[in-house]
């Protein structure tokens, strides 16, 4: 189960709130579930507000980033903007070529935005809902 620091939490609504209404995409870095840190990625998908596509040369910047700290790729965020109860989309399944992550979606269509936590199988082209924790809650 991943975990993360009230902050990083934040970090990643905010980076959503501030994306929408195009789609926001993120990395999330750290070490046995231990969240350390939040690559935050700019996303260059030819319809911001229906899809994700992390830079090339961000991504790459941020795994490195993650080699040199010693850290592992715990998570991939985005956001669904006009989502109340996020889920992935048949496209987040299509593309979702990190089985080992948690895949997080942040929704923003309710009063509160909503952030849901997936393991997504792209081979098996199935998903189910994981639960993940918020330390300092």
């Amino acid at each position: 189960m991943i975990q993360l620091q009230r902050e990083q939490f934040v970090a990643i609504v905010d980076h959503a709130r501030e994306s929408a209404p195009a789609e926001c995409c993120g990395l999330i870095g750290g070490l046995d579930d231990a969240a350390n840190s939040i690559y935050r990625l700019r996303n260059v998908a030819a319809n911001l507000e229906i899809a994700y596509e992390a830079a090339p040369e961000e991504l790459f910047s941020a795994q490195r980033l993650m080699r040199e700290r010693g850290e592992q790729l715990l998570a991939i965020y985005h956001s669904h903007p006009r989502s109340v109860t996020p889920s992935p989309s048949e496209t987040d399944i299509r593309l979702a070529y990190y089985p080992s992550a948690t895949y997080l979606i942040i929704g923003l269509a309710g009063s509160e935005p909503v952030v849901n936590a997936f393991e997504i199988s792209e081979r098996e082209q199935r998903w189910q809902q994981v639960e993940y924790e918020i330390m300092g809650e």
